[in-house]
């Protein structure tokens, strides 16, 4: 049997670029569908790995990212679904959660075969991402209602290319389970 995991992108965020308008608005309605995926993946002991940019902080660990998110100002953005003690936790510096990171390596360890992502930003992080998980022919699931967007347009575009050109099923959270999925 091959098992699920919730990959969540870069939500332990500052918000102080460029974009952070756009994309808070676009987090605040992604959030219940976050929160329900977590709780929902945690209840079903699925891993559950945060895959999150360092800022260019290349001394930093997950702790101090996640104690500068929280000290800017949304951390109202970040608290409702910071890590918990069993949560895994991934640095990368590029787009895409398997750039460059040891990702790919944990997850076969873990015997994942199915990574449902979350997280933002849709048209640019959860698109690469969802892009190399094909490529390295794991399932992809995104959850509709917990990816968070800058641009409304590019990010349906993107959805729409992760269903046809990646097989990515598009669902919404009370949609997905962390059941194990049959292996081939």
């Amino acid at each position: 049997m091959g098992g699920t995991a919730l990959i969540v992108i870069d939500m332990l965020n500052t918000y102080d670029h460029e974009d952070a308008e756009a994309l808070v608005r676009s987090v605040r309605e992604a959030l219940p569908g976050l929160g329900a995926l977590l709780e929902r993946a945690r209840d079903a002991s699925a891993p559950v790995v945060y895959v999150n940019d360092n800022f260019g902080r290349w001394r930093s660990h997950h702790g101090e990212i996640l104690e500068a998110a929280l000290a800017g100002p949304h951390s109202d953005l970040v608290e409702p679904i910071a890590p918990d003690e069993e949560s895994l936790f991934v640095v990368k510096a590029r787009h895409s959660v398997f750039f460059e990171t040891p990702l790919a390596y944990l997850l076969s360890q873990l015997g994942v075969q199915r990574v449902v992502l979350c997280g933002q930003v849709t048209e640019q992080c959860v698109l690469y991402s969802a892009l190399d998980a094909h490529i390295r022919h794991l399932d992809v699931v995104v959850a509709l209602d917990a990816v968070a967007h800058i641009d409304a347009g590019l990010a349906e575009a993107a959805l729409r290319m992760m269903e046809r050109n990646m097989s990515a099923e598009l669902r919404a959270s009370d949609e997905i389970t962390f059941e194990d999925v049959p292996s081939d």
